[in-house]
């Protein structure tokens, strides 16, 4: 296995042990996000340093010592990687140094490999040290109509991160790029409406399912598509982001990249979703959007903390009604499903895969920037289809009740464009989202791709 893939996998490990140990380092999705650009970075800088390539370096000032001549590639990746995740995860650091024991790096120039890649690690920890926490101290819940607050089923989940989206410098976006206000709270016929009773029927506890017309629920496969993307902190685990990575790992293979592709690859990719991390939280609470949990409940003007007296209640109100919900997966004190305790609009999920599958898109093939059609990057060199097996489907994982769901291999015919899809309408049908959170809609509640609005980084991709 080539360095990249190598520390890239002890990363991905790091992530995941990190939402299971209790040692709350880096977990959530902004947390996680900006470790894996840090490490991805640090070791994408290392092997430029030391690689004759042609390739810009990410620290574009020589702040840094030029690497000595001879200097090895694998050791100042190993090195850079291995010093970024020893900062970012303490706890876990006799695993990184058996990881590094256990790395097989042979030759000349080990020293002044390693000596470059912790310089480079070092300068790249030094530009991050001031970034913000993810805590909610000082921050209040707004009680205006159609303002987030916190899921009434787990009512004491906090806030998350509502301040490291504005004060977070980016990794690498030269604009701050902003979103459109999503579709205003409205009782009307609209955009707001169709996704309500939408992610109501799609998104409904199953245990509520009765009161959905049955040609509106959710199918067998709408469901398997919420749990398979979720990765929602879980314990075993792990977020998103290392969901995203597993996939695209799966793509270099199969391209059979160079150690120079993978450096830049998951450089490019990694650094996109931290951005993404940082715009999407900075967009979230500006416009502070309900999540349907609340937004359903309290859709009739006369619940909530602002409601105003009447004795008829909408049709699309439900003042019970509760999602499927993100699944607490591998708990071991088997606990509720949950929405996620951070404003709706744009969607983590949208943002962070589109970024991710997006930017491996035009890693491939340039001419792709805009384009919403089907890809072939999911596909072997015999044109057949590749898959994927989601840890939350691995037939090993078991659901909040401590059921062992089944191993599902899935398989993606359309490429990582399918996957940009699934990934966004998957949180409609676990319930924790409206589906403009992650597209702009037709008039039939539909992603309008043409719009060509998938989450908060997508469109600002160079």
């Amino acid at each position: 296995m080539d360095a990249i893939l190598y520390w890239n996998d002890v990363a991905l490990e790091a992530n995941r042990v990190s939402h299971t140990n209790g040692k709350e380092e880096q977990t959530g999705p902004t947390l996680s996000s900006r470790a894996l650009a840090i490490v991805h970075l640090a070791m994408y800088d290392a092997f430029v340093g030391v690689m004759p390539s042609g390739l810009d370096p990410y620290l574009t000032t020589p702040i840094v010592p030029a690497a000595k001549p001879g200097a090895s590639a694998d050791a100042a990746i190993a090195a850079a990687a291995h010093a970024t995740l020893s900062l970012l995860f303490p706890s876990q650091k006799p695993f990184f140094d058996l990881k590094h024991a256990e790395a097989g790096i042979a030759g000349t120039g080990q020293k002044e490999g390693h000596d470059f890649g912790l310089a480079i690690a070092n300068r790249i920890l030094d530009l991050r040290k001031n970034d913000p926490p993810v805590g909610d101290d000082g921050y209040a819940a707004s009680t205006a109509r159609g303002a987030h607050r916190a899921d009434p089923d787990n009512p004491g989940q906090g806030f998350h991160g509502p301040f490291y989206g504005a004060q977070s410098a980016c990794f690498a976006a030269t604009t701050r790029h902003a979103l459109d206000p999503p579709p205003a709270v409205s009782t009307a016929p609209g955009d707001y409406r169709r996704a309500l009773r939408q992610v109501r029927a799609k998104g409904i506890a199953p245990e509520l399912m009765g009161t959905v017309t049955p040609a509106m629920r959710r199918t067998v496969n709408e469901t398997l598509i919420g749990v398979y993307w979720a990765y929602d902190g879980a314990s075993g685990l792990g977020t998103p982001p290392r969901l995203y990575n597993q996939i695209v790992r799966r793509v270099a293979e199969n391209q059979k990249n160079s150690l120079e592709q993978n450096a830049r690859l998951f450089a490019l990719v990694n650094t996109a979703m931290g951005d993404a991390g940082i715009l999407a939280w900075e967009q979230k609470y500006k416009h502070d959007l309900w999540r349907p949990v609340v937004g359903i409940r309290e859709h009739d003007p006369s619940m909530g903390p602002t409601g105003i007296a009447g004795n008829i209640i909408n049709d699309d109100s439900d003042p019970g009604w509760l999602p499927l919900g993100a699944p607490e997966t591998n708990s071991a004190k088997m606990e509720k499903n949950f929405t996620p305790p951070f404003p709706a609009y744009p969607s983590g999920h949208a943002t962070f895969g589109a970024a991710a599958f997006h930017i491996t898109r035009l890693f491939y093939d340039s001419s792709l920037k805009g384009d919403t059609s089907r890809d072939d990057f999911f596909k072997d060199d015999m044109d057949i289809d590749l898959s994927f097996v989601s840890d939350e489907l691995n037939g090993v994982s078991r659901d909040n009740k401590g059921t062992v769901r089944p191993k599902h291999v899935r398989s993606f015919p359309d490429g990582l464009w399918q996957m940009i899809l699934e990934n966004g309408l998957s949180r409609v049908y676990l319930g924790v989202h409206w589906v403009f959170d992650s597209f702009a809609v037709n008039a039939n509640g539909t992603p309008d791709l043409a719009q060509k609005r998938l989450g908060a980084y997508l469109s600002a991709l160079r």
